[in-house]
């Protein structure tokens, strides 16, 4: 891995939190919630989901030491990764809330391998064995492989995408 030399004429950094937070405000993503297995399962919304590799099949997401999600996230091999529907901004906000039991709230789940809740309605699902973690700052990058995978049944639907602060969609051209 490649860092910018200490003496470069860039300073450390400029971007404080505010500024960053700012910043990655305005790239779009889609909306994932993430499941993991556990003696409480958990899950959490996240935007950070991406595919890393085809060959071998990869996908990565990040999640912060101190999510409550964390502890299960970092002692399971499976997760499975849930691309939300246009129609499923309620799921986000269900699995992004804190102090509630998610799933309860959620209701539209069933085990998995491995008991990792997987949830319905989706527009695609991938359950995945977790293969690395990579400490990064106050967040850990986990590597998975997807070993199954489901698309919803409508080609038309459209995924949920989270935008400069809000969920929003995109539609498709007639």
């Amino acid at each position: 891995m490649r860092t910018m030399p200490q003496d470069s004429q860039y300073p450390r950094s400029l971007v404080d939190a505010d500024l960053f937070r700012n910043l990655l405000r305005r790239h779009a993503a889609a909306v994932v919630v993430i499941t993991a297995p556990g003696e409480t399962p958990a899950g959490f919304t996240a935007t950070s989901f991406t595919s890393v590799s085809l060959d071998p099949p990869l996908v990565s997401f990040c999640l912060a030491h101190t999510a409550s999600a964390w502890p299960a996230v970092s002692a399971t091999d499976v997760v499975a990764v849930h691309v939300l529907t246009e129609e499923q901004e309620h799921v986000a906000r269900t699995f992004s809330t804190r102090g509630i039991d998610r799933f309860a709230a959620h209701g539209d789940w069933e085990q998995g391998p491995g008991g990792v809740p997987l949830l319905g309605g989706v527009l695609a699902r991938l359950v995945c064995r977790v293969v690395r973690r990579v400490e990064a700052g106050d967040h850990t990058i986990v590597l998975a492989s997807p070993v199954t995978g489901t698309v919803h049944d409508d080609r038309a639907a459209t995924p949920l995408v989270y935008h400069d602060g809000t969920y929003t969609n995109l539609r498709r051209a007639a």
